[in-house]
């Protein structure tokens, strides 16, 4: 656990869901440092959003200092609390990795749209055309990653980096719509187990509000 001593403030606003800002939840959990966990309803929004860096959520304040954007809060936390890797180039390879995630977030978007009713669509179509083919493109890479990294159940290096919670999380997230989708990637699948065997992890998991996304 990080240690108490001149410990700044942390509260980290995101919307009443998982999104974007459970991997910092998360990284505040697996580093036992107290946070603020301020959710905000989508009513309450219009009434705050000026108040925000950018008028969007997640957004981390920091001694009330704040921090927008989901990846650069999940940085930098995972630099205050060590899982940034053990030196620059693997820090560099786990940011690499975080924005193939969010190529892969674009590429998968449109069929998420569909499959949640934001617009207009055939949800098995959208699966069979925009959902698979996204899967496999960039998990094959990911699959690959967690292979030549020794099949450790770690991306990089031999210890727990933001990335292996990003993983574990899109994993949870998908599966509810598309179960079994990742049976094809089991070296991804033993990172998310690892991630999840933590005790506090677990224990997070099975109590957190239950949200679709």
């Amino acid at each position: 656990p990080v240690s108490t001593l001149a410990m700044p403030s942390y509260k980290l606003s995101e919307f009443d869901t998982r999104g974007l800002a459970e991997v910092s939840r998360q990284l505040f959990i697996l580093s036992g440092t107290p946070y603020e966990d301020n959710r905000i309803s989508k009513d309450q929004w219009p009434a705050l959003k000026e108040k925000y860096g950018f008028g969007e959520l997640p957004v981390l304040e920091v001694d009330g200092k704040q921090i927008p954007q989901s990846l650069a809060i999940a940085r930098y936390l995972a630099k205050e609390f060590g899982f940034y890797g053990a030196n620059a180039f693997e820090a560099a390879w786990i940011d690499a990795l975080a924005d193939q995630a969010k190529d892969f977030i674009s590429d998968i978007h449109p069929y998420f749209a569909i499959a949640m009713g934001m617009v207009a669509g055939d949800t098995d179509k959208a699966k069979a055309e925009i959902a698979l083919p996204a899967i496999k493109k960039h998990f094959d890479l990911f699959e690959k990653v967690a292979k030549d990294n020794g099949s450790n159940s770690h991306f990089v290096g031999s210890n727990f980096s933001y990335f292996d919670i990003l993983i574990s999380e899109f994993v949870f997230s998908i599966d509810s719509f598309l179960p079994g989708s990742f049976d094809a990637f089991p070296t991804v699948l033993a990172v998310r187990a690892k991630v999840t065997s933590i005790p506090a992890i677990k224990e997070w998991i099975e109590k957190r509000p239950k949200t679709v996304t």
